[in-house]
């Protein structure tokens, strides 16, 4: 405490950001077990224990969402996950210093921008009007209708994702790359190993542990697939389509009335994620990587 004294000072922030914002609010999760209604005292709701857990398992719309929600997320984790390594690997082999910065900071640019701007840029592009239909109709061919078809919006979802967020992601990897012992590519290359094997052998394994730990993380949250992407096109593709947890929740809950059931969506979501991370960190340790935290040594 002495001794960090002043990053501790600086973490306060942070931290009070944390505890307003995230912390006090999960208190507010009891309303799942009662019959809220806004007109209550949190206090004066009457307790219905399990009663609304059950009505929400036997809602369609709720199975509708959680099963679209698992489709996406199942979409990002494959597709998306391994773009921040790949973009890092990129980037890492850029000898050009000038270059490697223009690229990053094409790359992270659009991390920065909002959902609104982004599903506008994607209509722009893509849309029916869009640049790539129009010079589609100019040369004859049919337009293809990328922002409403329902069968291609998972793709469309990891798309926007992707070239939001890839960029950003990159970060913690370049971290990791620039961590691993130069001496290493050295001695590889001086053996004779080419860039591949440098690569697979050295480089991969060197980030291994990071990789690990954000799968980890990922999988805590991957039935939070993001509200703003999905509320934003739900009028183009569709509610069955784009209905998901986080859309389900704020229809039924704040615009429906029904707390809480809304609540008890979301607190379902959240039992789910944090069994997820324990399963996950677990197999983590029986791979011999540390995960996301130890347990107390034996």
């Amino acid at each position: 405490m002495r001794r960090d004294w002043q990053m501790l000072v600086l973490m306060i922030p942070g931290a009070l950001a944390l505890l307003l914002f995230f912390y006090i609010p999960i208190l507010g999760n009891v309303i799942a077990f009662q019959d809220y209604q806004p007109y209550y005292a949190i206090t004066e709701a009457p307790f219905v224990g399990l009663s609304k857990f059950a009505e929400l398992f036997q809602d369609d719309r709720f199975l509708l969402a959680l099963r679209n929600t698992l489709i996406y997320a199942a979409f990002q984790l494959v597709l998306f996950f391994p773009l921040p390594i790949l973009l890092a690997l990129i980037v890492d082999s850029m000898m050009s210093q000038r270059l490697r910065k223009a690229f990053q900071s094409i790359v992270y640019l659009p991390h920065f921008l909002s959902w609104v701007l982004v599903i506008a840029l994607f209509q722009q592009m893509l849309g029916g009007a869009g640049l790539i239909n129009q010079a589609m109709v100019r040369s004859g061919l049919d337009p293809i209708p990328f922002m409403t078809n329902s069968d291609t919006f998972a793709l469309l979802i990891v798309a926007e994702v992707a070239w939001k967020d890839a960029g950003w992601g990159m970060i913690i990897f370049l971290a990791a790359l620039a961590s691993i012992d130069q001496s290493l590519y050295e001695s590889a290359a001086s053996d004779g190993a080419g860039r591949f094997r440098r690569t697979w052998h050295i480089t991969l394994p060197g980030m291994r542990p990071v990789i690990v730990l954000l799968l980890i993380l990922n999988l805590g949250s991957i039935l939070t697939v993001g509200f703003e992407q999905f509320i934003l096109q739900r009028d183009a593709v569709g509610a069955d389509t784009a209905e998901v947890l986080d859309t389900y929740s704020y229809y039924t809950g704040v615009i429906g009335g029904d707390w809480s059931i809304g609540a008890a969506a979301g607190l379902a979501k959240g039992v789910v994620g944090t069994i997820l991370i324990v399963l996950a960190n677990k197999i983590a340790h029986l791979l011999g990587e540390d995960g996301i935290y130890r347990g107390r040594p034996q």
